[in-house]
């Protein structure tokens, strides 16, 4: 028998971000009929590093920032997971990230375990020599459990590909040239074509066979998009080209609407020069919490985490809700939802274009081989849509949520991995 987290049956925030993965996790374990030795060992991370990252800042002062490092289970490969700087990204937060790779992973059946790291500050408020010092002062205490073939770490929130540029130099001068220790790495360094855009293109690739399953055409479903960051923009933009209708957009300064549809392109320009969507003179303004409850077919929350909850549940009014950020909707929220209908197609499935990616990326590092535009694309297109389509089966067979599926799947293959290799 597996015993229940504590907790586990708590309601609305009772439970931790990592306590809402653990509760999903044990809930597929028991669909599964998983051995109990296999639950303690998914249950807690395999190890969690906490480190004091001192900077001097350009006015010459000294600061000491948080960091740390979480390496959930490596059962099926190196653990693989972005490093996040951000205000929010305390032990717990990473923690939960890190046991989402995990699942993400096995869902996608890349050879990797789940890791995550983050950093505790605000990179809106830093320049770029001081980005540079903490990301090097961070690299330098983590750099004795990373490596190429141990802990591959990649672009997250408030990071990008200049982060991990100076993290592949950092871990370059101890350990020597070493551009497979990362990914998402700028092209010239090493880095795939096709990353930057991968997450938003695994997205849109999500909605799109959704569309099928739903036997609706593309050009008939408004989306409305929360987040304009890297994953936001790009869904918005490969969405569009697939012919899907833009109503709503927003950033961190605002939102706008326009239930005829958005021109991203024109949205693009406008952007560059405003540094936000917020004051397109071609659509009304909204802001982030009433975008959520805008009327629309599809709604995509790709900013934030924890943004539907037990109490906007009730009000949102999408067809479906497209979770390309991670863990956007509460456990709450999500039997809210669940009551009223709204399908929720998973974190772990629609957001995992990025991880994928970085796997082609890391494997074009080892051969020294570089893949064109084209076959990264096609490489991606064929892993979203084989693990949607199995995922969705999975689903009607037995019945579950497209969340219990997708977990489903990727804890029973790392729970065979874990006893496969003798752990218990």
């Amino acid at each position: 028998m597996v015993a229940p987290f504590p907790g586990a049956t708590a309601g609305e925030g009772r439970l931790s971000p990592s306590q809402a993965v653990i509760h999903s996790m044990e809930e597929s374990a028991r669909r599964l009929k998983l051995e109990g030795e296999v639950v303690q060992l998914l249950r807690t991370a395999w190890r969690e590093l906490r480190v004091q990252l001192p900077v001097r800042m350009d006015d010459r002062k000294l600061r000491i920032f948080e960091g740390y490092r979480v390496q959930h289970n490596g059962a099926r490969g190196p653990y693989k997971g972005g490093v996040r700087f951000h205000p929010s990204a305390d032990l717990d937060e990473v923690r939960a990230l890190a046991m989402l790779m995990t699942y993400k992973c096995a869902l996608m059946d890349l050879p990797f375990g789940g890791a995550k790291g983050g950093v505790q500050c605000d990179p809106t408020r830093m320049t770029t020599g001081e980005l540079n010092r903490l990301t090097r002062a961070y690299t330098d205490h983590i750099s004795t459990i990373i490596g190429p073939h141990r802990d591959i770490p990649a672009p997250d929130m408030g990071t990008n590909a200049q982060t991990m540029a100076w993290m592949m130099d950092a871990y370059g001068q101890r350990f020597g040239y070493t551009p497979e220790v990362v990914t998402g790495k700028p092209i010239e360094l090493g880095g795939s074509v096709g990353r930057e855009q991968a997450t938003g293109r695994g997205v849109a690739i999500c909605m799109r066979e959704y569309a099928h399953l739903e036997h609706v055409d593309p050009h008939d479903v408004r989306v409305a998009v929360q987040g304009y960051g890297n994953v936001g923009s790009w869904t918005c933009r490969i969405a569009a080209g697939m012919g899907f209708r833009i109503v709503a957009v927003s950033d961190v300064k605002g939102g706008i609407q326009n239930p005829a549809g958005i021109d991203i392109a024109a949205l693009d320009r406008y952007f560059a020069l405003a540094g936000s969507v917020a004051g397109y003179p071609e659509a009304q303004p909204v802001s982030n919490e009433q975008l959520l409850e805008l009327t629309c077919d599809y709604l995509v929350p790709a900013a934030l985490g924890e943004v539907i909850t037990q109490e906007n549940a009730p009000r949102i009014r999408a067809r479906a809700v497209i979770e390309a950020a991670n863990q956007p909707v509460t456990r709450g929220g999500d039997l809210v939802l669940n009551q009223r209908g709204i399908p929720v197609l998973p974190d772990v499935m629609v957001n995992a274009g990025g991880v994928t990616v970085s796997y082609f990326e890391w494997t074009q590092n080892i051969q020294q081989f570089r893949w064109d535009l084209e076959r990264v694309n096609e490489e991606l297109e064929s892993r979203m849509v084989a693990v949607f389509g199995e995922v969705t089966a999975r689903a009607q067979r037995d019945g579950t949520r497209y969340r219990d599926a997708a977990f489903d799947v990727g804890v029973d293959r790392v729970g065979k991995a874990i006893t496969l290799r003798g752990f218990v």
